[in-house]
């Protein structure tokens, strides 16, 4: 029974610098400290950031004090106003990939382009990303969405930093055929396509793959249906205890791979719940390698 991890599984660099500036923030900070929204997708970090007394709000209407950590998925502008209107401290966490497609964002909006934005109308990051487009940015989440637009001159199309490689390619080529000039940009962030790309190669390799974190972590989902894509025998699991010896069943080499918001210890309790599965078989366990 052979063991593989993807290479570059676990936290990101965008949600190490969030939760460094959390805890900084917290030791620094004798008041309430409040982050708008969960810091990162992942209900075991935000389970220890209560735990540290750093609380995740929803509505900042509700906030009269304290301090306001800014998720690393980002806000609009509307909420930094709403903020410093109620005089409440401002930390920004937000990853500095996304700070440079809101800046991006704003920039095509005031040259008045029509700017197609790629990604989950629902997620975190894509409302902070529309509040800067000044009314011009349109949310697309699947190619059939291109069907009933309408035929335009020029267009920007960007991605959450996210999403979906595949995905995104499918829908700038429907676009093409409804507009004569696309300025394209991959705003996709380098760390989610090398674990993209590392996943995707994993799938074709193993026999059973496992997808590591949180549930409502749009990366790790993604990670989930690009394997899943490959390899039909991928689980998608938020912990080690979800493994079961139904999933394990005829393994003989089994891949790990985590996305952005996952800790490296949820990985690592993973692979070891594996080994105890089949302490009695020989065990080797490596890391996958990236293609350069």
């Amino acid at each position: 029974m052979e063991i593989i991890v993807a290479k570059n599984s676990g936290w990101c660099y965008g949600v190490r610098r969030a939760l460094d500036i959390a805890k900084e923030t917290r030791q620094k900070k004798a008041g309430k400290v409040f982050t708008f929204g969960d810091l990162i997708h992942n209900p075991q970090v935000i389970a220890d950031l209560r735990k540290q007394k750093i609380y995740s709000v929803e509505d900042l209407d509700e906030l009269k004090e304290g301090t306001v950590i800014i998720r690393s998925h980002g806000v609009s502008p509307d909420s930094y106003k709403l903020l410093e209107k109620k005089n409440i401290e401002i930390v920004d966490a937000t990853c500095p990939i996304v700070k440079k497609i809101q800046k991006l964002v704003a920039f095509l909006a005031e040259k008045k382009e029509e700017i197609i934005i790629i990604g989950n109308k629902e997620h975190p990051e894509i409302k902070g990303i529309i509040g800067f487009s000044r009314g011009k940015g349109i949310i697309m989440e699947n190619e059939a969405e291109v069907k009933d637009m309408p035929s335009k001159k020029r267009r920007a199309v960007i991605a959450q930093s996210t999403q979906d490689l595949y995905l995104f390619k499918k829908i700038v080529v429907a676009l093409i055929d409804k507009t004569e000039e696309i300025n394209m940009y991959n705003t996709i962030c380098h760390s989610t396509q090398t674990r993209q790309k590392s996943t995707s190669e994993l799938a074709s390799n193993v026999d059973t793959l496992f997808i590591v974190g949180g549930k409502n972590s749009s990366n790790t989902n993604k990670l989930y249906q690009i394997s899943k894509r490959i390899l039909p025998n991928t689980h998608f699991i938020e912990s080690a205890a979800q493994i079961t010896s139904e999933m394990l069943k005829g393994a003989r080499k089994i891949g790990l791979s985590g996305g952005a918001s996952t800790p490296p210890e949820a990985i690592q309790k993973a692979v070891t719940k594996i080994k105890s599965h089949f302490k009695h078989q020989f065990q080797t366990e490596k890391i996958a390698q990236c293609p350069r």
